[in-house]
């Protein structure tokens, strides 16, 4: 595995065991640790996330290794603060047009909103997913909710700010990104959360706010506050879609009514595959590293550069396959990734 920091740091003492692997001591300084077989990779990533004094970033080949490396760590650190966080991949095939499961969607904007406060930890990604554009920390930043027991709360403003954050409105609320108005009651699956939230008000106040369980709608425990991230890495609000229908008709030629995707998106829907399109929705788009403290240790596989190659030669096959599609046409990988 290959090391590089972007801030000087100590030297820990010059040993080969994975308890106390060498760390770079300034940011032109690259190492190699060898021989670590089974679990001990993990274990000396946990080592150094323990000495290093900023957040480390493990890249790995791959989707398995990435999760194998979590539950590693996770055994390794089990009784240390440090956190350990995932920025999982959205599991479909370049220009798909399918859509991430929102478990998915909800995890990794709960990783992208941590970073933003994290100056200690383990991120781990796998290195497809490190490439991809995201959507810029202000939208993130500008699309994220805090409500708080006691706190006035008008219902219709309410509804009106989940919608166009992307949550949908339901009779019953089942998975992230719903929610349900009934009477004084608000029901919501936040993304970023493992359980949705029942919010009671009185006249326009927040009186309770208690977890509950999708399946039988009881609730749970109380909480004090809920805290909402955006639905999608992309808004779908009027301004976003305005910006879209202006972006795709620089990026595409033709009539754009012919497009499913530029006909569902100006009526306000999420077609499926619409993820590919997200530079669209924003003047610029933004990558992980923008996210990242500016202390940090990266750590990956010797086979990076390899594995990064590979990603984007399945990108160009992938897109010279739909490139041609008149419902939805598709971007350049170059505008949807990072060059490797």
């Amino acid at each position: 595995m290959m090391l590089s920091a972007n801030k000087a740091q100590a030297r820990p003492p010059d040993r080969t065991s994975p308890l106390f692997p060498p760390l770079p001591g300034g940011p032109e300084e690259r190492l190699m640790w060898g021989r670590l077989y089974g679990g001990s990779a993990a274990l000396a990533i946990a080592s150094a996330a323990q000495a290093y004094d900023g957040l480390v970033l493990v890249i790995l080949d791959d989707v398995l290794g990435a999760a194998r490396t979590n539950d590693e760590l996770a055994f390794f650190l089990a009784h240390r603060d440090i956190p350990i966080l995932s920025f999982p991949d959205w599991e479909t095939l370049p220009y798909d047009v399918f859509s991430p499961l929102p478990e998915l969607v909800s995890q990794r904007l709960l990783t992208l909103y941590r970073l933003t406060n994290l100056s200690k930890g383990v991120l781990v990604v796998p290195v497809s997913t490190l490439l991809q554009r995201l959507p810029p920390r202000d939208y993130l930043e500008a699309n994220t909710l805090l409500l708080d027991l006691g706190e006035k709360l008008s219902l219709a403003a309410t509804r009106r700010r989940l919608e166009n954050a992307g949550y949908q409105c339901v009779s019953r609320v089942m998975s992230h990104g719903e929610f349900a108005v009934r009477g004084s009651l608000l029901d919501i699956f936040p993304m970023g959360h493992s359980e949705p939230s029942r919010i009671d008000l009185l006249d326009d106040e927040i009186d309770s706010i208690r977890t509950f369980d999708p399946d039988t709608q009881r609730s749970r425990e109380k909480v004090d506050r809920i805290h909402m991230l955006p639905a999608r890495e992309f808004p779908l609000d009027d301004g976003g879609i305005s910006r879209f229908r202006r972006a795709y008709r620089n990026a595409f030629e033709g009539d754009p009514q012919r497009s499913l995707i530029y006909r569902e998106v100006s009526a306000g829907n999420a077609p499926g595959g619409l993820e590919y399109y997200l530079p669209l929705f924003f003047e610029q788009t933004a990558s992980l590293f923008d996210y990242l403290p500016d202390r940090r240790l990266i750590i990956h596989t010797d086979t990076l550069a390899e594995q990064a190659e590979a990603f984007a030669d399945q990108v160009a096959e992938r897109f010279e396959q739909r490139r041609h599609d008149v419902e939805r046409p598709v971007l350049p990988p170059q505008q949807i990734w990072l060059p490797p």
